[in-house]
Formats: C-alpha cells, structure tokens, sequence
C-alpha cells in the first residue's frame, strides 16, 4: 500500500467505498497522511470525496494537496492518531 491512491482507476460509483476502505487501511498501517488522487474535471470526484472525509472518524484534516503533488487535483488528508 503507498500513501496515495489514483482515483482515476475506480468506476465513479465505487469511489466513496474505494475511499472508505483505503483509509482504513492506511490508518491500519500507520500512515499518518495520505494523498487521494481525484482529478480536476468538473469536481464531481473532488466533492464527493470531501464529502466523504467531512464525517470520516479517521479523518482530523484535509486540504488541496501541494501544487506539485496534484494541486486541486488531489486532496491530502490527515489522519488522526491511533487511540
């Protein structure tokens, strides 16, 4: 598992359980931050998934990502502390 996931891949149907589930596991394996890769579009994608991570219980933050590591195009997520 890396610390960020191409979104580009998943059926737009899936991505909100492929999020769901890649946080988990990434919380599971310790990262403390990762990079969801969603694309710049129309921001379908990118309010989807920030709505999903809004009610996230691993979830303590997320921001555009840094504009060499996607920009808008990409959200980082913080994840909260185990425990």
């Amino acid at each position: 598992m890396e610390d960020s996931i191409d979104l580009h891949a998943f059926s737009p149907r899936d991505v909100v359980s492929v999020v769901e589930e890649y946080l988990e596991e990434a919380a599971a394996k310790g990262y403390r931050e990762v990079r969801l890769i969603h694309g710049k579009g129309k921001g379908v994608q990118r309010a989807a998934i920030r709505s999903v991570l809004c009610n996230h219980p691993l979830v303590a933050a997320f921001s555009d990502a840094s504009p060499g590591a996607g920009g808008w195009g990409a959200t980082r997520v913080v994840l909260r502390s185990p425990g």
